[in-house]
């Protein structure tokens, strides 16, 4: 006598839920970058401080990442620089530094030191590159936007209000490409997509 009625395939099932969990999972981490930009728009405030490389020791780690090539085109110029930039710095909340200057040393920062170091770094190895006549990095305070809304608006902290991130921008044709280098450093996202 069956004292209990077997549903019929609740582990094929479970099993069906948890594989089509994991590959979107898995699509998700792949196509991390195409589908952040589809998401997600910056919106420019207006320009955040720009620095140039002063400190010795900054100007030395640049040169030494570059490694005496001079065949970068802008692409490559903008991933070795962020490249640079996630290696030397790490994020914190707390009120630090953001000059990169500075930050070569102390290394912790916020979205703002970030976006600082990336185009101090970016500047120089555009330089180094004899990229510097027609291309140029400049720290941009900005909004971002999920789907067409503006995300700062849910936020009441002014730490949150705005997010900074880096236009490069190519004087001559008018092209503009966007970088947010703590994106970058979280979750390896290269180039942001901006707000028509």
């Amino acid at each position: 006598m069956l004292l209990f009625k077997q549903s019929c395939c609740p582990m094929p099932r479970l099993k069906k839920i948890l594989l089509t969990l994991l590959l979107l999972t898995v699509l998700a981490a792949v196509f991390r970058g195409p589908l952040y930009r589809t998401l997600v728009d910056y919106e420019s405030v207006g320009a955040s401080t720009n620095y140039t490389v002063k400190d010795e020791k900054l100007a030395d780690l640049i040169a030494s990442k570059v490694n005496r090539r001079t065949d970068l085109g802008i692409t490559e110029a903008i991933k070795l620089s962020l490249s640079i930039t996630s290696s030397q710095l790490h994020f914190t909340a707390d009120n630090n530094d953001v000059d990169p200057n500075k930050l070569v040393t102390s290394k912790a920062t916020h979205c703002v030191g970030y976006a600082a170091f990336f185009a101090a770094t970016c500047k120089y190895v555009l330089s180094q590159q004899k990229l510097a006549s027609s291309w140029t990095a400049e720290p941009q305070e900005g909004q971002l936007y999920f789907l067409g809304t503006n995300l700062h608006q849910y936020f009441h902290s002014a730490f949150l209000k705005d997010h900074d991130f880096v236009a490069i921008e190519n004087h001559v044709t008018g092209e503009v490409l966007a970088v947010d280098p703590t994106i970058k450093d979280y979750f390896h996202i290269d180039f942001i997509r901006l707000r028509p």
